[in-house]
């Protein structure tokens, strides 16, 4: 059985906690972190530290002996994980962390887009049958709905490769979830499999895993207790 373990982060914490995860960032992350405003800070601190206790409750090591070695167009993995393979996105104050063994995995998580933003996007990124789904929706709420959930199977896609955006622009994810995309394109061989992800209702997400569709995924929510 292939699983894929999801972990939903809020990443709104009281202070204590943002100092406690504040501790185990190395030194670039902080570095990212005071770069951003007071609320950005923040939650960039929560999420990376998040992912570093649950990545080393994995590994059996403390949240700041992980490090991270980065692909050729960025994706981070951690050093010495094995089999283990991690992928995480945020959006505002939600991010998810997804971990598989032995298959590499990427998932995205958005805010639902503006309705009109969203049909313009579509249009010009999708291919056309997407665009097409997305602009024939009755309610503005489903437009924006459905552009969603293609956009994070399609980011999803391109994180599971450790490849760019531009790579999948014109790579159907359309269709029921799960599904299984053939050929992913420029991205690389297939198959890959996508399932979209529950999340609170004003965000949608999506995770990707190389080769079949995983038979499980396990969703959890953080403590940060």
């Amino acid at each position: 059985m292939t699983a894929v373990d999801l972990r939903l982060i809020d990443a709104d914490q009281p202070a204590e906690v943002v100092a406690r995860l504040w501790r185990t960032l190395d030194a670039e992350e902080r570095a990212r972190a005071v770069r951003a405003d007071a609320v950005r800070r923040s939650r960039f601190t929560v999420v990376r530290g998040a992912v570093r206790e649950l990545v080393a409750e994995r590994l059996g090591i403390r949240p700041a002996e992980v490090v991270w070695r980065r692909g050729r167009h960025g994706k981070p993995e951690p050093v010495g994980a094995g089999g283990l393979r991690v992928n995480w996105s945020a959006a505002e104050s939600l991010a998810v962390l997804a971990l598989a063994e032995g298959r590499a995995v990427g998932v995205d998580v958005e805010r639902l887009r503006e309705a009109r933003l969203a049909e313009r996007m579509a249009a010009r990124w999708f291919p056309f049958e997407e665009a097409r789904f997305v602009a024939e929706a009755a309610e503005p709420a489903e437009r924006a709905a459905r552009f969603t959930v293609l956009w994070c199977r399609r980011e999803a896609c391109v994180k599971a490769y450790g490849g760019r955006l531009v790579q999948a622009l014109g790579v159907s994810v359309a269709g029921p979830s799960p599904l299984s995309v053939a050929d992913p394109g420029p991205l690389g061989a297939g198959p890959v499999g996508l399932r979209d992800v529950s999340v609170p209702e004003q965000y949608r997400a999506a995770v990707a895993l190389l080769g079949d569709c995983p038979d499980q995924v396990n969703s959890l929510a953080w403590s940060a207790s």
